[in-house]
């Protein structure tokens, strides 16, 4: 398989002294930042994969952290040779789609988590998608951190830079990346269930308010919403519970107090989307009980007015027979009494409609 393509714009012998202003990070369309960190601090210079790691095992110190973005699998081989990561893991890596997971392969650490973000109404796109979602996978090892990113949100760009800000958590090591990542990725949950929760008030409001039209295919959106945000959700407690719980040695002890907090979070995302779910159960079953109740009552109307309309005809069709026995069909004032006779049945019909709240 092809090497990487290098991401250096220097080697080590022409990088700047500390005093001098570090060089931008080397990018390319997959490759996001390249970064060398040691006592928590980001070494000067920019790097390529197999210099930044050769740089810490001789240094015998620090870590990797490597951001990729929807990288293919050409791409991503060579950084799979240099850090001996495993074939599956990279195959899940590039083909994305994966649920949220964490596993051990040998002196690696794979994990998945599902990103989320909200979609405001000006933002949706014809398929009226509320909630978009992507991947993020992260490799641990004893000296390195990669970074994969699949969809067009939920950038690192800020977690690494919170982590820069404070070279105490940092000098954790490679295992305070992975924290911090998951950390970001359940603040976007606890985000996005939140501006779920003005959605669903808002629609619990016009379900219930009187006299209001209210739409179940908005319902069963948001239903099939927060159900991708239940796929997301749910199956990342157990990896998160192994990792505050020491699952392996590669996290470390002064980190896994900082999972237990993350736990916390997603158990609060948990239990807020499964009431989400309830609840827009609920909805369904009241909207369709206001549908029917309101059919019912349009049936009446309708069947009140036909009853009303139905006397004056009934009157015309009989004297409209033409039979030449036909009482009444002499009289002067057979024409206006009968108009007063049907004019008095309506009225009558209407007001006994009218008390009953047919119409």
């Amino acid at each position: 398989m092809p090497n990487l393509p290098s991401l250096g714009l220097r080697n080590r012998s022409s990088r700047a002294p500390r005093s001098t202003p570090r060089a931008p990070a080397p990018t390319s369309d997959y490759v996001v930042d390249c970064a060398i960190y040691v006592d928590g601090n980001r070494v000067e210079g920019s790097w390529n994969h197999s210099d930044a790691v050769e740089e810490v095992r001789r240094r015998g110190t620090g870590f990797v952290w490597i951001g990729l973005h929807e990288p293919t699998e050409e791409q991503i081989n060579g950084l799979a040779d240099t850090f001996g990561l495993h074939e599956l893991a990279v195959e899940d890596a590039v083909h994305a789609h994966q649920r949220p997971k964490l596993e051990r392969y040998d002196n690696t650490l794979f994990m998945v988590l599902k990103t989320v973000r909200y979609l405001s109404s000006d933002r949706r796109s014809a398929t009226s998608e509320i909630v978009d979602t992507g991947e993020l996978m992260v490799f641990l090892g004893r000296d390195f951190v990669i970074t994969v990113r699949h969809g067009k949100h939920a950038g690192l760009g800020q977690v690494r830079s919170q982590l820069e800000a404070d070279p105490e958590q940092l000098a954790l090591g490679p295992s305070a990346v992975l924290h911090g990542v998951a950390d970001h990725v359940v603040d976007t949950y606890l985000e996005v269930t939140e501006a779920i929760q003005d959605d669903i008030d808002e629609i619990e409001a016009e379900v219930f308010e009187p006299r209001t039209k209210v739409d179940a295919e908005q319902i069963y959106l948001m239903k099939r919403e927060v159900l991708e945000l239940r796929r997301a959700v749910l199956p990342l407690t157990k990896p998160m519970q192994r990792l505050a719980e020491g699952y392996t040695p590669m996290v470390a002890d002064e980190v896994r107090s900082y999972f237990r907090n993350v736990e916390d979070h997603l158990a609060k995302v948990s239990e807020m989307v499964g009431s989400f779910d309830e609840l827009l159960t609920t909805l369904v079953d009241a909207t369709l009980a206001k549908i029917t109740l309101q059919q019912n009552t349009d049936m009446r109307k309708i069947s009140a007015w036909v009853a009303i309309i139905s006397t004056p005809t009934m009157i015309a069709g009989i004297y409209g027979m033409n039979f030449t026995n036909m009482p009444e069909v002499d009289w002067v004032y057979g024409y206006p009494g009968v108009l007063v006779v049907m004019l008095v049945a309506c009225v009558v019909l209407f007001k006994i409609f009218r008390r009953n709240k047919w119409l």
